[in-house]
C-alpha cells in the first residue's frame, strides 16, 4: 500500500517535474506559477456587507484567492451580490465556493452564485453518501462543467469517506502483515483525493481544470499524507494544516509543515488556517503565509526586516521601539509602495541594537541602521547601499530613518535602469 520509504520518495519528490496549470479568475496555480497564497472567511456569507468588508481586508492584506462558505439557500444567493461589490470597490480578488453536504443542490438551484464564483470545493467524505454520493459529485463537476469552473477536491481527515477508510482497514486486517492503523489513514486519504479526481476527469473534467488538497491537524501527518499524494499525479496541490490552533501553536504547527513541504518542492497554493482570537484580526492567516514564503526565498512580499533579539547589551528599549515602528511603518505603507514602486518588496532593512553585529548586519542590508547598545546617548550610524552614510542622534531617530527610507526607495524606483552597488554586488 504504501509505495516507498520516506527517503525514497522525497528524493523522487525533489526531482518532480512542474504540476499542470489551473486557471482560477485569472490566478494560475501550478505549472510553475508562484506559490499562491489565499484565506477564508469567517463570517455568515449570507451577511453582505460583513462578507463584503471582511473579503476587502483579506485582499487588501495580499490575499489572491478567498474562500467563502456556501452552505444554504441565502448564502448562494448572496454570492452574485458579494462579488458585484467588490468589484464595485475595486476588488478584484476571485471568490472560491465551499461546499459540503448540499453543494450540489445549491449549485443548480442558484446559477448566478455558480457563475459568480471563480472555483468550487468539492469534499469527497461529505458530497453524498452510499447511493447519492456519485450521483451528488457529478451534478456538482457538470455544473462546473456548464460554467467553466475549475475545481479543488479537498480531502479532511476529520470528515473523511469511512466507506473506503473500512474497506482498506478491512483488507489490512486480512493481510500478512497488517501494516499500522495510521498508515491505512494515510492511504485512505490519498485514494479518495485520486479516485474522485480520476471520476471528475470521466466526467469531462479536464486536468487543468483540478486541484487537490489533503488535509489533517498533526505536522508528521501532513507530510507524509502530500508527499504521497505528490509522488502519484501532477495536480496542483493545496496545502494547508487543517486546524492549526490559535496563535503561536497554530502559527508554529503550520509554518513548520508547510515550509517542510515547500522546500521539497511539494506545493502551489496555501493557506494558513490559524484560529482567531476573539475579535481578532482575520488578515493574520495571509500575513503568516506571506511570510512563510518569503523566508523560504519563493516569494516577496514587503521588504524585509532585519533585527537583532536583544541581550545584556540591549537593555535599553530604544532599538526594539524603533523596529516595531519599522515594520508597523512598512506595513502601512505597502499598498501605496507596491502601487508607486514595483520591486520594492524585494528590499532588505536592518535594524540592529548594538555594535557587535549591528554594522556588519547593517552593511548586508539595502539601508541598515546600527543602535549603540546600552547605557549610551542614541547615535546610530546608517548604512545604504553597503557604506556608512550619515549618523542620527536625539530624539527623533525614528521620525529620521522613515524619512531616509522613503527618499531611497523613491530614487531608486523612479528610475528603472538604476543599478546600486547593492544590486550589482547581486548580479555578479
Amino acid at each position: 500500500m504504501i509505495r516507498a520509504t520516506n527517503d525514497e520518495r522525497v528524493k523522487e519528490l525533489m526531482q518532480r517535474s512542474n504540476t499542470r496549470q489551473v486557471n482560477v479568475g485569472g490566478v494560475l496555480i501550478g505549472g510553475g506559477a508562484p506559490v499562491v497564497v489565499q484565506a477564508m472567511t469567517n463570517t455568515d456569507t449570507a451577511d453582505i456587507d460583513a462578507t463584503v468588508q471582511q473579503i476587502a481586508e483579506l485582499a487588501a492584506a495580499g490575499s489572491e484567492l478567498v474562500r467563502i462558505t456556501v452552505d444554504k439557500d441565502s448564502a448562494a444567493k448572496a454570492v452574485p451580490h458579494i462579488r458585484d461589490r467588490l468589484a464595485a470597490q475595486g476588488v478584484e480578488v476571485p471568490l472560491v465556493g465551499d461546499f459540503h453536504y448540499i453543494g450540489h443542490k445549491l449549485l443548480q438551484d442558484n446559477p448566478a452564485c455558480a457563475e459568480a464564483l471563480a472555483k468550487y470545493r468539492i469534499n469527497p467524505g461529505n458530497v453524498g453518501f452510499k447511493a447519492k454520493k456519485d450521483i451528488q459529485f457529478s451534478q456538482i463537476i457538470e455544473t462546473a462543467l456548464r460554467h467553466g469552473k475549475p475545481v479543488r477536491i479537498g480531502v479532511n481527515w476529520g470528515s473523511l469517506d469511512q466507506e473506503l477508510l473500512t474497506a482498506l482497514m478491512d483488507e489490512n486486517a486480512r493481510a500478512e502483515n497488517p501494516l499500522p492503523s495510521r498508515q491505512i489513514m494515510h492511504e485512505a486519504i490519498v485514494r479518495s483525493a485520486l479516485s474522485s479526481a480520476e471520476r471528475a476527469l470521466q466526467l469531462g473534467m479536464a486536468e487543468d481544470q483540478i486541484i487537490l488538497s489533503a488535509k489533517v491537524s498533526a505536522v508528521p501527518d501532513l507530510l507524509e499524507v502530500y508527499q504521497m499524494l505528490a509522488a502519484r499525479c501532477d495536480y496542483p496541490l493545496h496545502l494547508g494544516l487543517t486546524e492549526a490552533g490559535m496563535g503561536s501553536k497554530g502559527i508554529v504547527a503550520s509554518t513548520a509543515g508547510l515550509a517542510i513541504l515547500l522546500h521539497q518542492g511539494i506545493g502551489d497554493t496555501i493557506r494558513v488556517s490559524l484560529t482567531p482570537e476573539p475579535g481578532g484580526d482575520r488578515s493574520l492567516e495571509v500575513r503568516v503565509a506571506q511570510e512563510i514564503l518569503q523566508s523560504l526565498g519563493l516569494r516577496n512580499f514587503k521588504p524585509m526586516v532585519t533585527a537583532c533579539p536583544g541581550c545584556g547589551r540591549t537593555t535599553s528599549t530604544v532599538f526594539q521601539e524603533l523596529a516595531a515602528e519599522i515594520e508597523n511603518y512598512i506595513q502601512a505603507q505597502m499598498p501605496r509602495w507596491r502601487k508607486l514602486y514595483p520591486g520594492v518588496e524585494t528590499l532588505n532593512f536592518a535594524v540592529m541594537g548594538c555594535i557587535v553585529n549591528g554594522p556588519g548586519e547593517s552593511k548586508h542590508a539595502d539601508i541598515g541602521i546600527s543602535l549603540p547598545g546600552t547605557g549610551e546617548s542614541p547615535a546610530a550610524p546608517v548604512f545604504i547601499d553597503g557604506k556608512k552614510a550619515m549618523t542620527l542622534r536625539g530624539e527623533n531617530i525614528a521620525g529620521e530613518f522613515k524619512e531616509i527610507l522613503e527618499n531611497y526607495i523613491s530614487s531608486r524606483f523612479a528610475a528603472p535602469n538604476r543599478t546600486t552597488p547593492n544590486q550589482a554586488s547581486r548580479q555578479i
